[in-house]
């Protein structure tokens, strides 16, 4: 764990790196999304909303993972009164994505990337189940699609059918690409202060 020294009116403190960034209203998303990493952040949103009206910065460099869990924290964000403000900061991929677009605004560094894609099943094989049982899993999956198009189509300003088209394979943005397709809101520039 990283410290930092700070100077208190009790002298020289170690401060955790982590606190120092929570205390300045600035979380990460570095992991895959489970229902631990989702839960942890939302109980950390809570709090700052909790704190303050002001802007929080959720920076997110994250594979994707669970859509249920990804989806808690989408709906969360998206609801918080206090305004957050995403920064991708290497690859907002899959359901990373979906939580960088609840972001009032979204930012990008220029050498980052977006990755969209429809989700996948991934509750190990299929052997052994009935066709009713693989039915019903994939229903739920097509759900599970059509609710991500629906939020990537509402974000961008794009027709539902053109996103349909693009989450079939794993679509890949550059930072330009992002702001150009309505992904993201800006590319931050040298000299960034946040």
């Amino acid at each position: 764990m990283i410290n930092i020294i700070r100077e208190s009116a009790r002298g020289f403190d170690r401060v955790r790196i982590d606190d120092e960034f929570f205390r300045n209203r600035k979380l990460f998303l570095t992991t895959p999304i489970d229902a631990f990493s989702s839960s942890d952040l939302i109980k950390n949103l809570m709090y700052l909303e909790q704190e303050s009206s002001e802007e929080i910065t959720l920076y997110i460099n994250s594979p994707g993972g669970e859509v249920t869990s990804g989806l808690a924290l989408f709906d969360f964000i998206s609801t918080m009164k206090a305004p957050v403000k995403t920064v991708c900061i290497g690859t907002a991929a899959s359901m990373a994505a979906i939580i960088f677009l609840a972001g009032q605004k979204r930012l990008m560094f220029p050498h980052t990337r977006i990755m969209i894609h429809d989700p996948s099943y991934s509750n190990n094989d299929i052997s052994g189940r009935k066709p009713h049982e693989i039915q019903r899993e994939l229903d739920l999956l097509n759900e599970a699609k059509n609710v991500l198009v629906e939020i990537i189509a509402d974000k961008t300003g794009k027709r539902i059918k053109d996103i349909e088209k693009l989450t079939a394979n794993d679509t890949f943005y550059s930072a330009e690409e992002a702001v150009k397709f309505g992904l993201a809101t800006e590319i931050l520039k040298e000299n960034y202060d946040d």
